[in-house]
């Protein structure tokens, strides 16, 4: 467990990635920009301290994290990203309050990040990462962004293609899944609805180098049916 500092520097990873769409392209996740911001808002007095525990709480292993005034950022391998959001998020959902996240998703590099990306993009093939069952009920508003200007390997860019697949994945996980303005709605515990976002997220990205996805999660809240 780590308490959040202003930065935290993690070994070198183990990456969980193979090769991308072109040859002799072996970037790490920290390479490709792989990594989440997430922000958490707990509704409650004592809402600083919940929060700084859920950060405690959460296993860092294998990640850079940077906690700011706005949000906290962790890098590295999809897995251990979506470990720790799992463990932050469960954390401050079993204290009890009603917990509201804003939790955002990006590979593929673009913006802040530099990487050297073969000419003409690539994509970059990951696993599914696998989450433990937290017991935490929650719902999320999620929608996925497939950020490709025109397609990899000779392939045409079609970014509802990508985000109707991952939709249609969601409908095989066992969670609820219905479809409102704007967002898909994901009902579930609180691993499953973030591997199931991961999931969309990951597999868009075999096919389109720049990949993000945003949910909002909310937990204990006082308006569920």
């Amino acid at each position: 467990m780590r308490t959040p500092e202003p930065a935290v520097t993690a070994a070198p990873l183990s990456p969980s990635t193979a090769a991308g769409s072109a040859g002799g392209f072996h970037p790490t996740p920290h390479e490709f920009g792989v990594g989440a911001r997430f922000t958490l808002a707990v509704m409650a007095d004592d809402f600083a301290e919940v929060i700084l525990d859920a950060l405690r709480q959460a296993d860092a292993s294998g990640l850079d994290v940077a906690t700011g005034v706005v949000s906290t950022y962790v890098s590295g391998a999809e897995q251990d990203v979506m470990r720790y959001l799992s463990q932050a998020l469960s954390a401050a959902g079993r204290s009890g309050a009603h917990v509201s996240a804003s939790v955002h998703l990006s590979r593929g590099c673009p913006g802040g990040v530099t990487c050297a990306i073969p000419a003409g993009g690539a994509a970059l093939h990951s696993e599914v990462p696998v989450l433990e069952s937290t017991g935490v009920h929650c719902v999320a508003d999620w929608a996925l962004y497939p950020l490709a200007d025109a397609g990899t390997d000779g392939g045409s860019a079609d970014h509802m293609r990508d985000i109707y697949a991952a939709i249609d994945h969601a409908r095989s996980t066992g969670i609820t899944v219905t479809p409102d303005h704007y967002v898909t709605r994901l009902e579930g515990d609180l691993g499953l609805v973030l591997e199931t976002i991961a999931a969309g997220w990951v597999l868009a990205g075999r096919s389109v180098q720049h990949v993000t996805t945003h949910a909002t999660l909310s937990i204990n809240s006082p308006s569920a049916a």
